[in-house]
């Protein structure tokens, strides 16, 4: 009972149905000569790197060239998958709009498949980081130069816990004298890396340094904090139905297509007698 409730088992029945219909509304098959057999010629790579070297300025290395020719395959066997199912019938646009039609039906079937929750929370737990939300502060601050007086840095902090405003002890700068609740990563590409950490430690609503920037010396009263987080299932689930079905669809397209090549005999060139 249990393999009723696998998402892949659905896929796997949406898309033969789907396949099945077409094979019946499409129309026969066009004889053709060794339909099961795909032969990359020396011409066919030579076109390949002469379109690779025409758009990047220089010529294709030896991974390069292959992966021209993985492509071309792939897009070959498609395209006769797409024909056997009609696709192609009353559409005049090129090969590759036809390969797309393949993958637009293997993402058409893995939408149409709607995990449980147990499988959403797998991959939820599979992929934490994507999920976990940065950790966050809000703060003001007082610049007090990049070499304060002996002393400075004290009579700062005592006239600011007396509630003299900041503005009269701070030194001219272009750094913000204050931060909306932002993430820490946010915080150090305006004050330079590294000066979130020295915030971190600081308790709530009093002043409090020397915090050191890539500027200087601050003094800074934190205003709220957000600690990271990973927050549940239920609070992100449409977010992560919408990347398990993406991620889904991808390995589907791969393994659709891995499938239907193994249909075909393919033959391609010799790489090291090309190169020599």
């Amino acid at each position: 009972m249990r393999l009723l409730k696998e998402p892949l088992f659905h896929f796997f029945l949406i898309g033969a149905a789907i396949f099945i219909w077409f094979h019946i509304v499409s129309p026969e098959s066009e004889a053709a000569v060794d339909s099961e057999r795909i032969e990359i010629t020396e011409q066919d790579v030579t076109l390949l790197s002469e379109q690779f070297e025409a758009r990047w300025k220089r010529p294709p290395n030896t991974a390069e060239l292959q992966a021209l020719v993985d492509a071309s395959i792939r897009e070959e066997v498609l395209v006769r998958e797409a024909k056997k199912l009609g696709l192609d019938r009353g559409d005049t646009v090129i090969r590759s709009r036809l390969s797309q039609k393949m993958g637009f039906l293997t993402e058409a079937i893995a939408a149409s498949v709607v995990p449980e929750d147990e499988v959403l929370e797998a991959f939820r737990q599979q992929n934490l980081d994507q999920y976990t939300t940065p950790h966050k502060i809000a703060f003001t601050q007082v610049f007090l130069g990049e070499n304060p007086a002996d002393g400075e840095v004290e009579r700062a902090l005592e006239a600011l816990r007396a509630q003299q405003e900041p503005a009269d002890l701070s030194r001219s700068t272009l750094l913000p004298a204050s931060m909306p609740l932002s993430a820490t990563r946010v915080v150090d590409s305006v004050y330079g890396n590294g000066f979130s950490d020295g915030l971190t430690t600081l308790a709530k609503g009093e002043w409090a340094g020397p915090v050191l920037s890539g500027y200087g010396v601050h003094l800074v009263k934190v205003l709220e904090i957000e600690p990271s987080k990973n927050p549940p299932l239920e609070d992100i689930h449409e977010v992560v139905l919408r990347d398990w079905l993406r991620a889904t669809s991808e390995d589907l397209a791969q393994a659709q297509y891995e499938t239907l090549a193994q249909g075909y005999e393919i033959i391609v060139p010799d790489f090291a007698e090309l190169s020599e």
